[in-house]
């Protein structure tokens, strides 16, 4: 079996089988193309340690027209796209190189940015409530903080999904796997606040206000609905407003969310099902900022000069 081929069955079964996400349909793709273009449309019972650490080292000394190189992190994603494609092979009965042989890269241990308490009052109080899209900002990063949604999944919210009166709706995350998530009483206000301004029946609960177009009721305002980049810039002026140096994302604001539940006493599992982390182990990255048992030893113990 040559190469083209595995990988065309693979992404087939990763879109019908495993009914995964377009954008990791999308990466997988990608990912693999590069190899492809490494060692050439050879045949999959080729594949052996030699030629994966010859791949390895390509990747580590890439760099593309505008001198840019890649990390080890993408650099991994690339390997886990790879051991991904061999284990389908493998599953399916065809004779390749075993994906347990090629180990990951050793990368720094990831840590998060996240806003103190202080930063995040400066953040909403800063934003003018007296215009529409004043309130439409305010409810946006509420919800955000509220809730610890990914930005795409908060462009995705519809009106009728989000239960302002039970204050929680469901999501489906990464994976298509649902979750509840809450809303708490600062976020149900902002909401109705911005919603009463609205005056159409569109579906998108934020939506751009630049004007209308012909084709907005056929649509149900669809085309009108806030992009990512949309609302990350929005994220990132509205902290620029309120004074705060660090760059904010919407990212950061799920950091928070969960930095919050953590340092108030919230157990770690409890945190991983309301951010819908499959693994515990992405959860676990919040600790090392929350770790309430070091402070009190350091508390204890240490003594001033």
């Amino acid at each position: 079996m040559k190469l083209t081929g595995a990988i065309r069955a693979f992404l087939e079964h990763a879109e019908i089988a495993k009914n995964q996400s377009l954008k990791t349909i999308e990466n997988y793709h990608h990912y693999l193309e590069r190899f492809l273009g490494f060692c050439g449309d050879i045949d999959i019972g080729n594949i052996n340690l030699n030629k994966i650490q010859q791949y390895r080292l390509f990747l580590n000394r890439f760099s593309d027209e505008k001198k840019r190189t890649l990390g080890k992190k993408t650099q991994n994603y690339h390997i886990i796209a790879l051991r991904a494609l061999l284990k389908y092979l493998i599953k399916n009965d065809i004779k390749t190189l075993a994906p347990e042989k090629i180990e990951l890269s050793k990368i720094p241990e990831r840590t998060v940015n996240f806003l103190t308490r202080e930063e995040l009052e400066s953040l909403f109080t800063s934003i003018d409530s007296n215009t529409q899209i004043g309130l439409r900002n305010r409810a946006l990063l509420h919800t955000l903080y509220s809730t610890g949604l990914r930005v795409s999944e908060l462009t995705s919210l519809n009106r009728d999904q989000v239960d302002l009166k039970r204050c929680e709706f469901m999501v489906r995350g990464k994976g298509k796997k649902p979750r509840i998530v809450f809303l708490s009483p600062a976020a149900v206000m902002a909401i109705e606040a911005y919603l009463q301004t609205r005056k159409d029946n569109f579906k998108p609960l934020f939506i751009n206000h630049r004007g209308s177009r012909k084709n907005d009721v056929v649509t149900f305002g669809e085309h009108r609905r806030l992009t990512n980049y949309s609302v990350q810039k929005t994220v990132r002026n509205s902290a620029l407003y309120a004074g705060i140096i660090k760059k904010v994302t919407p990212h950061i604001l799920r950091h928070s969310f969960a930095t919050e539940l953590l340092l108030h006493g919230a157990d770690i599992r409890s945190v991983q099902e309301m951010l819908g982390h499959a693994s515990i182990t992405t959860t676990q990255i919040y600790t090392h900022v929350t770790n309430q048992r070091l402070r009190e030893v350091h508390k204890k113990f240490h003594k001033d000069v």
